[in-house]
């Protein structure tokens, strides 16, 4: 990739996609989803430059080894179920780089990090929903990037760090998935206190000092009402937070977004 000496380095994100496509249809109540909306809309004015390409790193998307999308111009996957059906015509043109597919891998693989390129693989809607919000023009690359299966942390913040040089190319590595993800929790005032907790221990490791930080990051379990938040074995809305503070290297992370979302609180992160 072309990487002009002038390119400012770009900040990497979490960002909560929200629930399937609701930022496209009717809610009850009609205003839950506004906020985190409007959150999104706002991030592209918040960058120091456009970026020229963006790998996004989402929940949805899980593998043996890391893999990362490779054709020039991939399809859409609607994996969301029982939604009305416009939301199924909804469209995401963004093109593709095989260039910076190439270029992750490259990087992953100098780590001693197995990954695969795959020209098959369409984006998910952890990638298309929340950047129909935050770059509606569709006229920014994307590479998305999957998790490893096995969700382990270190291997997920080290994933992060071997990234880290894209940043300085002009490149958003976004983690695209939801701080709080028990899907039996949702609609519950029960689990209202419960994400809070979890939620004060997630912002003060994400503001922590960076090595702080990924310490706790990599023992998020040890969380208070970690596990409440994020059951056994679902935890893949969590890990993208985990390879975006990888990437994040020494830069200072901070909440920028939280709001109480059907009765449980859904916060984002900024690395930089």
């Amino acid at each position: 990739m072309d990487t002009a000496a002038a390119t400012p380095r770009m900040p990497t994100l979490f960002v909560p996609h929200g629930a399937g496509p609701c930022f496209f249809m009717d809610w009850n109540p009609p205003t839950a989803w506004n906020a985190m909306a409007e959150f999104l809309k706002g991030v592209a004015a918040s960058l120091p430059a456009r970026p020229r390409a963006i790998v996004l790193v989402s929940g949805h998307w899980l593998d043996a080894e890391f893999r990362v999308t490779s054709a020039a111009q991939p399809g859409l996957i609607f994996d969301y179920y029982g939604f009305p059906a416009h939301t199924y015509e909804l469209r995401y043109p963004a093109p593709g780089s095989p260039a910076l597919a190439a270029r992750v891998s490259q990087l992953l693989g100098d780590a001693r990090i197995a990954a695969h390129e795959d020209a098959e693989r369409g984006f998910d809607h952890g990638m298309f929903i929340p950047l129909k919000l935050m770059f509606p023009a569709a006229d920014i690359p994307v590479v998305q990037l999957s998790l490893r299966s096995d969700l382990e942390p270190q291997a997920h913040i080290e994933a992060g760090r071997a990234l880290a040089p894209l940043r300085d190319e002009g490149v958003l590595i976004v983690g695209s998935g939801m701080s709080f993800h028990n899907m039996r929790g949702y609609g519950d005032p029960r689990f209202g206190p419960i994400s809070d907790e979890f939620d004060r221990w997630l912002t003060a490791a994400v503001e922590s000092a960076p090595e702080r930080r990924d310490a706790a990051l990599l023992n998020w379990e040890q969380a208070p009402a970690a596990r409440l938040c994020h059951p056994p074995r679902a935890e893949e809305h969590l890990i993208p937070l985990l390879v975006v503070a990888g990437a994040a290297a020494a830069s200072s992370g901070r909440k920028v977004f939280g709001d109480r979302v059907m009765e449980t609180t859904l916060s984002a992160y900024r690395f930089g």
